[in-house]
């Protein structure tokens, strides 16, 4: 049997950060039983309300290593959660770079996880995009049909048994997709906060990530973007000319309807990075001999080979000692 080796912290602890004010006036008040059996309570939703705030959980080890924070920003439909655990229960990247040495800060964004609820869709509009059990399965890159046949691409590395499965849709949340500016603001905050850092982001966090770098150079001392989703403002690449990027991308993404076309505008911004003066570093696993990674590459089961290759890229660039 295995023994996983322990893990020294120094601190642990988590905050909130971000948010505006908002007020709420002219609505009736209604009665609300808040538990059975109790006595109903008359509810005024006329006030003040906190709109946008950002739950992030800091754990620093002992020894710390890292030249700065490493924060973890998570994708669409997703919370802090899916760099904490993979869903057959190894460790996530949260523990593999705290077992480098890096101070690592996961966070919730806003509308997610534990970041607090706010009255959507009253202050944001849109409507909540949930998942189901079965649309991952093929937007994600892990098999052909459905879950319950069980059928992976050949060679994938998600943990795609029954069991694991539902232990990733169990992590699933309600997404809104007019909250974008309430969550730049908010990671702006955090930035605010944990002051320099190096930012690391999947899929939806890889926008917010291009975009947070171009607003805030000066927080933000690298980017490692794990298949983000989208890019930054072709009118400030300008801006990210002295921090260093790290994009991967995983496998079948060929066969894929979606995943060409947002690999290749990638790609394209990218190149208009390099062309201001950035540096911008493009690894394709399956082309580097690391194969079988579906969209979720913190999860799937050598995601601490992909992690190394981001650890010697951090290490190369000064950032770890």
């Amino acid at each position: 049997m295995t023994t996983t080796p322990s893990l020294r912290l120094a601190r642990w602890g988590s905050f909130h950060v971000g948010g505006r004010e908002t007020r709420v006036a002219g609505e009736p008040p209604r009665e609300v039983l808040f538990t059975p059996g109790s006595a109903p309570a008359l509810i005024d939703p006329n006030g003040t309300y906190l709109v946008g705030s950002l739950y992030a959980q800091a754990m620093t080890p002992d020894p710390c290593r890292g030249a700065v924070p490493l924060l973890l920003w998570h994708g669409g439909g997703l919370t802090g959660a899916c760099w904490e655990t993979t869903p057959d229960g190894r460790e996530g990247w949260q523990h593999f770079f705290l077992r480098q040495g890096w101070e690592v800060i996961v966070s919730d964004a806003v509308e997610r996880g534990r970041s607090g609820w706010m009255r959507i869709p009253e202050e944001t509009g849109g409507v909540p995009v949930t998942i189901s059990v079965e649309n991952p399965w093929t937007r994600f890159r892990i098999g052909t049909g459905t879950p319950d046949d069980g059928t992976l691409l050949p060679g994938n590395q998600f943990p795609g048994d029954a069991a694991s499965w539902r232990n990733f849709i169990r992590q699933c949340v309600p997404r809104f997709t007019t909250t974008d500016a309430l969550t730049l603001d908010a990671y702006g905050a955090l930035l605010d906060r944990v002051g320099p850092s190096v930012v690391v982001a999947h899929s939806q966090g890889g926008y917010f990530a291009w975009r947070a770098a171009q607003e805030w150079p000066d927080r933000v001392r690298a980017l490692v973007l794990v298949e983000p989703a989208s890019i930054g403002l072709m009118d400030k690449v300008a801006a990210l000319a002295g921090i260093p990027v790290l994009m991967i991308y995983g496998d079948y993404i060929e066969g894929d309807p979606r995943w060409p076309s947002i690999r290749a505008q990638g790609i394209a911004f990218a190149d208009a990075v390099r062309a201001a003066g950035g540096s911008v570093d493009l690894v394709d696993l399956p082309a580097i001999g690391i194969t079988g990674n579906s969209h979720m590459v913190q999860m799937d089961r050598n995601s601490d080979q992909v992690a190394a290759l981001v650890q010697d890229w951090l290490a190369a660039r000064g950032l770890w000692r």
